[in-house]
């Protein structure tokens, strides 16, 4: 068989088919409905050519085992057309939304009554139309609805239609073919001589056409208009009764009083009364006034000022020093007899006078002016104090003085150094016994200090100033000195906050501790603490690291001895109670609260008690470490052991030896011979009541008071209940209190007072209860919970394999029909992952077109703009050309 090419088999086919060829001439179309069909079986004799010379448009799939009579699904296929089929269906669907990616918004159907069905199709063409006509009226550039009606022969012209009355309207299903509608020949082609009122009531009522309906509504549109423009009329003549009125109104407003006398009293209206008893008086007629000019004047009228705005820190911080300078110029010129005046250079002193009742100048100095920075002290009406160069020369010998008992004091450290194992203060100022106090002088308190740069500079200024005016005297350096005023005004605040830790050392060291003054300190304290945290940090931590350095030079000189300092005294515990409460305790690491709470514990773990005023000190020393850890709810054995202790030392009770105490807390000072005359006596517990115990007498006291050690038990005994509830969530709470409420048991609550024994009992229930619930709460230790180990089955299980016999084929029905659906799954993952690559594939042939269409834009473009520069160009080289052969012809080169 000879080899023909597909061109030849083509036109084979096209002509046994009957497609190509020259068609019979002698047959004629019956009718003309036999072209489509023609046409239709023409396109499926193409399509079955088509498909019999492309094999390649069909795919074939072969069966490895082919049995007959079943029909396998997917055994052909056409990839082509079900390729252009997708392509077609990704056109309409997601080429359309790839269009529309960034697109917001959309239309939205708008139309009034659209989405009503109460409304009928008149009613909604009627409100559509009236509120087009609204919408139409709000944008006419040249609106003569204010102009005067035209009228024709009376009537007006907005009333009359040039349609009105004429039967040339089409109805809603009529066309315009030529024809003349059956009404026009009725009533005017020789049909209208019969009356029209007996038709129209013999005929029922019609249902009304497009041209009525829209009369209707032209003719409710021009009524609404008529009445709109004379409701605007009505305004504007009621407008224009007001301007007339005006001249009236203000005259009524500008009056003047009428209870004045002379030429002023003049009635309201501005209108003179005629009597008869006055002689008649020729009234000039007044020009009539604009209304403009009066417009034109209220708008230039002044305007309201604003209030003022909220001022920074900085300008606050400004007008605070300047005051304060302000009134201390004051002061010092009211010191020297000086007149007040607004000018500094004016500095002639004048003869004094008396001060009188009405002497209302500047002199009187007004307390709200400076409510925010304080008082000065009470006058004493002696003003006659030295003038201000003395002043001056005093604050100088001063600073001498001061300069030169510091070099006697550093002369003496030189000579004679602390030697080793010495107790160091933590603050090198010593009280003067000579102060005097500020009942002894009344003296003006100053407006401006200067700020001190160490601790006995500080106690120069707050010389004579008593300590109700120290926080005062604080805040008014504070003012003078604010970081925003000065750069260098940083360093000063901050040396300011460790010369005031250093001052309530000072202050709270014996014999007369101040804790008052401490309180009103303290807030000065903490605002520089938050402003300057590093630098006030570094001296807490100095004062800590000296007062353990001191610790340990206590215990190197022997523990039990009376004159080592192995407990805190008053200036150190003010110190640690003002870390608790300028410094947060609950971090798990701080710079300031760690260092202070190793050393609180060193304090409770190897101090021993030898007298009442180091139980105290203990005891205080545990309620800060109550405040320390009240969120944390860290352990602190060292405090529990030590409230333990001072229980035994201060209650009789009946052991006799450390071996017989329950439990295994350290007990190293129980009846010891510093600690024997500690305890209560019994034959004393019915004149002693428990008091609030005083931690400055305490810590004072030379001998032992029974007094004491009852306000002492009592405390110890209230810690105890504290720390419990602190500690009830601890899983060792049973293991800690056991032994603890063993030894308040065994006290001999008949020798203490009744007060301590009620407190006693008390404690023991609220101890028992708490050990209770803490043993209902724990649990035995269990296994680890593992996973309930089924039941064996004796199903025989199938192992998977590639043979179709064995595949789905589990006898457990759960199992096989899990294995459906996982493989349900793949197939439908597999066709999910194939079109979303189909789609990816489509998307970025789109992409790739448009960026095609993209350059072949550019492309067109810049040959258009390099077409046009090549032919300026070309024209500017003919222009050249040109010129030179003229320059050759008239003989130039």
């Amino acid at each position: 068989m000879a080899k023909v090419s597909q061109l030849s088999q083509l036109k084979t086919a096209l002509s046994k088919a009957g497609v190509t060829g020259k068609p019979e001439q002698g047959k004629k179309r019956k009718r003309s409905g036999s072209v489509d069909k023609d046409k239709e079986k023409r396109a499926t004799k193409l399509e079955e050519i088509h498909k019999r010379l492309n094999p390649f448009d069909t795919k074939v799939t072969r069966l490895k085992h082919d049995v007959g009579g079943r029909k396998v699904k997917g055994v052909s296929g056409r990839p082509a057309q079900s390729k252009q089929a997708g392509l077609e269906q990704r056109k309409k669907t997601l080429l359309k939304e790839f269009h529309e990616k960034g697109r917001a918004g959309g239309i939205v159907d708008r139309r009034f009554g659209e989405n009503d069905p109460s409304l009928s199709l008149e009613e909604r063409m009627l409100e559509r139309f009236t509120k087009e006509r609204q919408r139409a009226s709000k944008g006419i550039a040249f609106n003569l609805e204010d102009e005067d009606e035209l009228t024709h022969y009376g009537q007006s012209l907005s009333k009359l239609d040039d349609f009105d009355n004429v039967g040339l309207g089409l109805g809603d299903d009529e066309e315009d073919t030529g024809k003349i509608d059956a009404d026009v020949v009725k009533h005017t082609h020789f049909g209208g001589f019969e009356e029209e009122e007996d038709d129209e009531s013999e005929e029922p009522a019609r249902k009304k056409s497009k041209a009525e309906v829209m009369a209707e509504v032209m003719a409710k549109s021009k009524e609404h208009k008529l009445r709109r423009q004379m409701e605007r009329e009505q305004e504007d003549n009621v407008r224009h009764e007001l301007d007339q009125d005006f001249d009236a109104l203000r005259a009524l407003i500008y009056a003047p009083d009428p209870s004045s006398t002379g030429s002023n009293s003049v009635p309201l209206g501005g209108a003179v009364a005629e009597t008869s008893s006055k002689a008649a008086v020729l009234i000039l007629p007044t020009a009539p006034e604009d209304y403009d000019q009066h417009v034109r004047e209220l708008a230039f009228e002044k305007r309201a000022k604003p209030k003022d705005r909220t001022k920074t820190e900085e300008e606050i911080a400004l007008e605070e020093k300047e005051a304060l300078e302000k009134a201390e110029r004051r002061r010092r010129r009211r010191m020297l007899g000086l007149e007040e005046s607004d000018s500094e250079d004016e500095g002639k002193t004048r003869g004094k006078r008396k001060r009188g009742g009405d002497d209302l100048e500047d002199d009187f100095v007004d307390e709200d002016e400076w409510d925010g920075l304080g008082t000065g002290l009470a006058e004493d009406g002696d003003l006659n104090h030295e003038a201000e160069g003395s002043g001056s020369d005093e604050e100088e010998g001063n600073e001498e003085n001061a300069s030169e008992g510091d070099s006697n004091d550093e002369e003496d450290e030189s000579d004679g150094s602390l030697e080793e194992g010495e107790h160091e203060d933590l603050v090198q100022a010593k009280k003067s016994s000579s102060r005097k106090s500020a009942k002894e002088k009344a003296k003006d308190l100053p407006f401006t200090f200067p700020c001190p740069s160490t601790h006995e500079e500080l106690l120069t200024i707050l010389d004579n100033v008593s300590d109700d005016n120290v926080p005062l005297v604080i805040k008014r350096i504070r003012a003078l000195y604010h970081t925003s005023l000065s750069p260098e005004n940083k360093f000063k605040l901050q040396t300011l906050a460790t010369i005031l830790i250093d001052h309530v050392l000072y202050v709270t060291s014996p014999p007369e501790p101040r804790f008052s003054l401490v309180s009103s300190i303290l807030p000065h304290i903490d605002a520089l603490t938050k402003a300057y945290p590093v630098r006030i940090a570094e001296h807490f931590v100095e004062k800590v690291s000296l007062m353990h350095k001191n610790l340990k030079r206590g215990l190197s000189q022997g523990a039990l001895d009376q004159e080592a300092k192995t407990w805190p005294g008053l200036s150190e515990l003010s110190l640690l109670r003002i870390i608790g409460s300028t410094w947060s305790t609950s971090d798990l690491n701080h710079a300031v609260v760690s260092a202070t709470r190793v050393l609180l514990g060193a304090y409770l773990g190897l101090g021993r008690v030898r007298s009442l005023s180091d139980i105290a000190s203990g005891l205080f020393l545990c309620t800060l470490f109550l405040q320390f850890e009240t969120l944390s709810k860290r352990l602190v054995p060292e405090a529990v052991a030590f409230l333990t202790n001072i229980v035994l030392h201060l209650a009789p009770h009946q052991y006799k030896s450390v071996a017989s105490l329950p439990g295994t807390f350290p007990s190293p000072d129980f009846r010891s011979d510093l600690c024997r005359p500690l305890a209560l006596n019994p034959k004393t517990r019915s004149k002693i009541t428990p008091q609030k115990a005083n931690l400055a007498t305490l810590l004072q006291l030379d001998e032992p008071t029974e007094q004491a050690k009852a306000d002492l038990l009592s405390l110890a005994l209230v810690l105890h209940g504290k720390y419990a509830d602190m500690y009830k969530s601890l899983d060792g709470f049973v293991e800690l209190y056991e032994p603890i409420i063993e030894v308040l048991k065994h006290i001999d609550s008949a020798n203490l007072p009744v007060a301590l024994q009620t407190q006693l009992s008390s404690l023991v229930d609220t101890l028992g209860r708490l050990l209770k619930f803490s043993q209902q709460a724990r649990q035995s230790l269990r296994l680890q919970a593992h996973k309930p180990i089924p039941i064996p089955s004796y199903i025989p299980k199938f192992e998977t394999t590639t043979s179709n016999y064995l595949r789905r084929q589990d006898p457990d029905h759960e199992r096989n029909e899990a294995s459906k659906l996982r493989n349900q799954y793949k197939q439908e993952r597999k066709g999910a992952i194939r079109e979303l690559r189909k789609d990816a594939k489509f998307l970025a042939g789109v992409e790739q077109e448009k960026q095609k269409e993209k350059d072949r834009a550019y492309h067109v473009s810049m040959k258009r703009v390099f077409g046009s520069l090549e032919g300026e160009r070309a024209e500017e080289k003919a222009m050249e050309r040109e010129k030179s052969k003229e320059k050759r012809r008239a003989g130039r080169k």
